[in-house]
């Protein structure tokens, strides 16, 4: 037994070798723990109708907006630059994350107790289109959320940086599944009592648990907690990088807050619609782009700080160009088969053809910015990794004025459709995106990006051939071959079409002789190399 636990130890906090391997590790985990996700979608759609669900939805959005400010990015992004430079000195390393934690802890008490008190004039005003029932259950949902939710996800988040700063990516990979599981199960057991507060108490129970599996990182990374605040150098250096990143989130979730908004705005239902088709989207986001995001940093790091520029530089380029490859297709996909998803993910009894076609259409728009939401978050941490947490700010900044200008206009003015508000987020994301890679450029001279927009180019070409064919494979067997009004079907016809979409642009992709085809051997490669080390693991208890 203790042979058992020490090599299941090693396995879950081994250090990864490399980006490719650490982004392996947490796009396989997020994969899982989205399947779970979605899951949890297709069930609360199967019990709620859509006026119920805006209700769901709707209290989360104070508390993630705490949440989102003092971890999502700020505390993770700012916080492994400077792990590294200090991790050789265990004394200054203890004291300078206890002070983070204790010092970032003060903050979100103090936000709690503030927001507690205020909520039953907040979500009055970010809810301007919901009736007085309606918001008096979401005022009571977010008091809830924010008291018992909050503070397990934050603590929690702080040992996911701890991990992730030791490039040790599993464990804080594991924590969401088991969270999205917790979610489903209490769901499933406590809706015929308690209804739709049953999911509300999934989420309390799953973020309990989310923090309890992680506690062990302090104790394998060697790390001591002190009760103690100490202004030192290194504490000084978190708070001057962290302050630009958290009015970068905190600008980002104003625009989210006034999407909310709006969508009350255009009837019952709207803000599911919205809330599915932006959480759909991000489902490759997450599997490619956050995951890459969180697995570079690190690496990115060690090079600028050890003065590596040209292979800091090769990496970028070469970066950018594979995760356009792996998402660009999606994008495409995700437009040419935007129904059958929607149905096969959202489908549930009680979400209706109405609310099924308005978040079909919502996702198409979401998709045309897919590419670029991809590598937005690789596009940070290049920043980031180079101690400039500015430039993202300025930039988050205009896109978000930007954003919400045309969501105002399309809504109030021109009095547009929910996916409007899709639309203006996809346009405001691909300008960030693109003075992103400029400014970077600028930065860090010699990126090559003539022959990134070359590169590109011939990507987006490679979906001549697949984006039609797949199109008219699901307007001719959609009814005639496949009875979709049943989910296995759904299903199906979704298996069929991807292997013919996705066959046809490696296809053409190799016809192009574009060199970005080999990352998937490469991928396979080091999926293998894993599942090696996992099956001499097991091999070992036979």
């Amino acid at each position: 037994m203790d042979k058992f636990l020490n090599k299941t130890k090693k396995i879950i906090f081994t250090e990864q070798g490399g980006i490719i391997s650490s982004t392996l590790i947490l796009s396989a985990m997020i994969i899982i723990s989205r399947i779970f996700g979605f899951l949890r979608y297709r069930i609360l759609s199967g019990f709620f109708e859509t006026g119920q669900l805006d209700i769901y939805f709707a209290s989360f959005r104070i508390p993630d907006l705490v949440f989102e400010i003092l971890i999502t990015g700020a505390l993770t992004s700012s916080f492994i630059p400077i792990f590294i430079k200090y991790q050789h000195n265990k004394k200054d390393l203890d004291t300078i994350v206890s002070s983070i934690i204790n010092i970032l802890s003060i903050f979100l008490f103090f936000f709690i107790g503030i927001l507690f008190f205020a909520m039953d004039r907040l979500i009055p005003a970010i809810t301007p289109g919901f009736n007085s029932e309606k918001v008096k259950i979401i005022t009571e949902y977010s008091k809830i959320l924010l008291v018992a939710q909050l503070p397990f996800l934050v603590f929690g988040n702080f040992l996911t940086g701890i991990a992730q700063a030791n490039k040790t990516f599993l464990v804080t990979a594991i924590a969401p599944v088991l969270y999205n599981i917790m979610v489903i199960i209490i769901t499933l057991l406590g809706v015929a009592k308690f209804h739709l507060f049953a999911p509300i108490l999934g989420v309390i129970i799953g973020s309990f648990i989310f923090f309890l599996v992680q506690i062990p990182v302090l104790g394998s990374f060697n790390l001591s907690y002190l009760l103690t605040i100490k202004i030192t150098t290194g504490v000084k250096e978190f708070f001057r990088i962290i302050v630009p990143r958290i009015l970068t989130v905190l600008l980002a979730q104003i625009d989210t807050t006034i999407d909310l908004t709006l969508s009350t705005l255009l009837g019952t239902g709207s803000y599911t619609v919205f809330y599915f088709a932006q959480h759909l989207q991000l489902l490759p986001v997450s599997v490619v782009g956050i995951a890459f995001g969180q697995a570079s940093l690190p690496y990115l790091t060690e090079m600028f700080e050890q003065k590596k520029i040209e292979e800091l530089k090769n990496i970028i380029v070469s970066s950018i160009l594979n995760l356009f490859f792996l998402t660009i297709p999606f994008m495409g996909f995700f437009i040419v088969a935007r129904t059958p998803l929607v149905r096969m993910f959202f489908g549930g009894q009680k979400y209706d053809w109405s609310a099924t076609v308005e978040t079909a259409y919502t996702l198409s728009y979401f998709a045309l910015s897919l590419p670029f939401h991809t590598i937005y978050y690789f596009l940070t941490r290049c920043f980031y990794a180079v101690l400039d947490s500015k430039t993202p700010f300025v930039m988050s900044l205009i896109s978000i004025v930007i954003n919400t200008v045309l969501s105002v206009i399309s809504i109030l003015l021109l009095h547009l459709p929910i996916w409007s508000l899709a639309l203006s987020f996809s346009i405001s994301m691909i300008i960030n995106v693109t003075f992103l890679i400029i400014l970077l450029s600028k930065k860090i001279p010699g990126l090559h990006i003539s022959y990134l927009i070359k590169s590109t180019i011939k990507i987006i070409l490679s979906l001549s051939i697949a984006f039609p064919v797949t199109y008219f494979f699901i307007k001719l067997t959609d009814g005639l071959i496949f009875d979709t009004s049943r989910t296995i079907n759904v299903f199906f016809l979704l298996v069929i079409s991807s292997l013919l979409y996705f066959g046809l642009y490696i296809i053409t992709a190799w016809f192009f002789e574009i060199k970005e085809i080999f990352l998937i051997t490469n991928l396979l490669l080091r999926a293998k190399e894993y599942k090696q080390k996992i099956t001499s693991f097991y091999s070992l208890y036979e």
